[in-house]
């Protein structure tokens, strides 16, 4: 891996985060609602990490860029952590049912987006 590569995997990991960012702050968790914001990155984020792997895979796509998309941009823009944080922040809150269905939805959609997309681009 080249000092250009690092460079750019770090500067794609920003940028996702930003944007991640940005649109948790844009719909923030708000009481009797599932954590939108959170559920919207980790889905387009799993979405376009499976269309860039499937692009890869038919060599579509070169090693480094995917690199530079997939760890970085999407690395950075998908949030694992703050996934689970909020979900225990609910079950905390006695709000159990939110909890599992923030798990069951976020995984179905993540798992859906990231297959279908992969499966359309390779």
């Amino acid at each position: 891996m080249t000092p250009v590569v690092v460079i750019a995997v770090l500067l794609a990991g920003a940028g996702g985060a930003l944007l991640r960012y940005a649109l948790s702050r844009a719909l923030p968790v708000r009481p009797g609602h599932l954590p939108g914001g959170i559920l919207i990155v980790n889905v387009v984020g799993s979405g376009v990490a499976g269309a860039l792997i499937g692009l890869a895979e038919r060599a579509a796509l070169d090693g480094d860029l995917r690199l530079i998309l997939v760890t970085g941009f999407c690395g950075g823009l998908t949030t694992f952590s703050t996934w689970t944080v909020e979900t225990v922040e609910l079950l905390d809150g006695g709000r159990w049912r939110a909890a599992i269905l923030n798990v069951v939805v976020t995984l179905s959609l993540g798992l859906a987006a990231a297959a279908g997309m992969y499966l359309i681009t390779r």
